[in-house]
């Protein structure tokens, strides 16, 4: 008796175990597992559109591999990076720009910002971290120096 089974560490078995409606509950597990201690518990999900253009067709574009929004207004890019990617940090910034210059309003606006979460499942160790081989998660954000 044979089965079909999907290899979530390919492009398409990572998007369709993850970047379905069918499996949208599977996306908000795992987003709840890394986030649910700073951001509570995510209880619905929308997928965006995963393709982002530069403001002017110059512009580079950006083509996540999921995006998605929660209730409350947070954005999700979760990504699957096989191939050793030397400034994925400074890639994940850059990326992370597109969702936050989105939420930029015409007309009278006061800047406030909905948070933005960048998720990475990389089949790599950053060079400055192969001495530490039991380090696998990084948390990053932007927060004032001196009171964090």
């Amino acid at each position: 008796m044979g089965g079909k089974y999907i290899n979530p560490f390919t492009d398409f078995g990572f998007k369709k175990l993850f970047g379905e409606d069918a499996n949208k509950d599977i996306l908000m597990d795992f987003l709840n597992e890394l986030l649910r201690e700073e951001e509570g518990e995510i209880t619905e999900l929308r997928f965006l559109r995963n393709e982002n253009l530069g403001a002017m067709q110059a512009d580079r574009k950006a083509i996540f591999d999921i995006y998605c929004e929660s209730a409350r207004g947070e954005k999700f890019i979760v990504e699957m990076q096989k191939a050793k990617q030397d400034f994925f940090k400074d890639w994940a910034v850059f990326y992370s720009t597109f969702p936050i210059r989105d939420q930029a309003e015409r007309g009278d606006w006061n800047y406030k910002l909905n948070a933005v979460y960048t998720i990475g499942i990389l089949d790599f160790v950053f060079q400055d971290d192969k001495a530490d081989s039991d380090k696998f998660i990084y948390r990053v954000k932007l927060s004032d120096i001196e009171t964090n």
